[in-house]
């Protein structure tokens, strides 16, 4: 069985919440949205094995969600603060530290780190959408993964779709 990487990016937030950013919560938007992934991912029989997750609030909302719905108890969920804010580099070391048994792993996290980790490991398989927006909210990413979480190359994955929530049913 190939890996599957499952990158997902947090649901739409609530910029009225007066609060900092990293405590932002989800929208009534962003928790339906993040239910839909959840019910659409076992609907798809492409539930993960392991859950990565940033900390930051609207992140872990949206994984609880998805977990919600996927009928995963939360506490399957791994909160790891270097996803918040995080470049390539950082999201290819929490990557690294995924049991070797993990063969489908989701990713919760924040843009612009989302997309630029895509764009290292699938290069030049990319179709960027005219508004330029490759992971807008709640939206999903799945790229097929080479054997070994550790040793992650630039271009070493294939992406092989890019769902977001306006695609799922209601």
């Amino acid at each position: 069985m190939t890996r599957r990487l499952l990158l997902l990016r947090h649901g739409k937030s609530d910029w009225d919440a007066d609060v900092d950013d990293f405590d932002r919560p989800l929208k009534g938007r962003g928790k339906r949205a993040a239910q839909r992934v959840g019910n659409w991912l076992v609907q798809q029989d492409a539930v993960p094995d392991y859950i990565l997750a940033s900390p930051a609030q609207r992140a872990l909302q949206t994984a609880r969600r998805a977990c919600k719905a996927m009928d995963m108890a939360e506490e399957t969920i791994r909160t790891d603060k270097r996803i918040y804010e995080a470049g390539v580099d950082d999201l290819l070391a929490t990557l690294g530290e995924c049991p070797e048994t993990s063969q489908r792993v989701m990713l919760v996290g924040h843009n612009p780190g989302l997309e630029s980790l895509i764009a290292w490991l699938a290069r030049d398989h990319i179709p960027v959408p005219s508004d330029g927006k490759l992971v807008p909210t709640a939206t999903l990413a799945m790229l097929a993964m080479p054997p070994d979480w550790r040793h992650l190359q630039s271009g070493c994955a294939t992406l092989m779709s890019i769902t977001m929530p306006a695609d799922l049913p209601a």
